[in-house]
């Protein structure tokens, strides 16, 4: 019988955005995850979170971090690629109006539109339209950002994997399968399976607390965590915030389903341990809101993103 092996999760303290800071500690975690030194002929693809272009900055993935990232894996020799689906517009859209542009377009990182249509039939038995670039890379690198969410109450990298079902399919999806936040969950859950190998890298640094996913407030949390497991990223990341995790149903399916990683147990802390981020304040919603979405709000959904588009 083989011993059973923890999985690493990455955590430290990191307060700022500004780049050799960031950098230097991004490295740090990516070394003791063992990402090689030498990823040549490699396309990793960064995957951040674009809701849209006219949300709130603190809503979607940071520039600054993004960019960090970014510098980190062309270092290492990888081709790096940037590619996202927005709800509503494209991801180019987004990327201008959210300041991406300026810090880091024209140079070694390549932006890349997610419309190659890939059918895929999930475990829990829904039908998905993804993204085939989001499989068609050696590595896919998670980026989300820490938010309160007011259908999830808090959301991180597994939900951020949701962004790889094409442009208005989500809002089909949250209409046709959300029936409860545990069904839903367990779809989300299942797009991990999917992917190709994968590593998160999440910015908590500058966090949506209170309410989510647009309409938060902003709090220094001032952690940078990693992890090759979305999964356990995020169940540090809960004890990190201080948050009941039988009110998050992402984590409650996730141990229901006896997912590696869903149990604090399973998981080791090479860095720091959540602890030391006791007492930040973080909020999340008492009351989740519905995940299904009305009709009305499915047909002005599509209607934004053609004429957005």
């Amino acid at each position: 019988m083989h011993p059973f092996i923890k999985i690493p999760v990455c955590l430290t303290s990191c307060s700022s955005y500004e780049a050799p800071f960031l950098q230097a500690a991004i490295q740090e975690q990516l070394d003791i995850l063992g990402v090689p030194s030498t990823l040549s002929a490699k396309k990793v693809l960064l995957k951040p979170n674009l809701i849209s272009a006219g949300v709130p900055a603190l809503a979607c993935s940071s520039p600054l971090f993004t960019a960090a990232v970014a510098a980190c894996f062309s270092s290492r020799g990888a081709k790096v690629l940037l590619g996202d689906s927005p709800a509503f517009g494209s991801a180019a859209q987004v990327l201008k109006r959210q300041g991406f542009a300026s810090v880091f377009f024209g140079g070694t990182v390549e932006h890349i539109d997610f419309r190659t249509r890939v059918v895929k039939m999930l475990d829990c038995g829904i039908r998905v339209c993804v993204a085939g670039e989001a499989l068609g890379c050696d590595y896919f690198v998670n980026l989300p950002r820490v938010k309160a969410h007011d259908q999830m109450r808090v959301t991180m990298a597994v939900k951020n994997v949701f962004g790889i079902v094409l442009g208005a399919r989500k809002a089909w999806l949250h209409m046709r399968h959300g029936e409860s936040h545990e069904m839903f969950a367990k779809m989300i859950l299942d797009l991990q399976k999917i992917l190709p190998p994968a590593l998160v890298v999440a910015d908590g640094i500058e966090v949506m607390t209170r309410r989510g996913p647009v309409h938060g407030d902003s709090l220094s949390l001032g952690c940078l965590g990693a992890s090759k497991s979305a999964v356990a990223l995020d169940r540090a990341m809960i004890e990190v915030l201080g948050v009941n995790k039988e009110c998050v149903p992402l984590a409650v399916a996730a141990e229901a389903e006896a997912i590696a990683g869903s149990r604090i147990e399973d998981l080791e802390f090479p860095q720091c341990t959540p602890d030391m981020f006791a007492g930040s304040g973080f909020r999340v919603p008492e009351e989740l809101s519905p995940v299904r979405f009305l009709h009305i709000r499915y047909v002005r959904g599509c209607l934004k993103r053609i004429f957005s588009a």
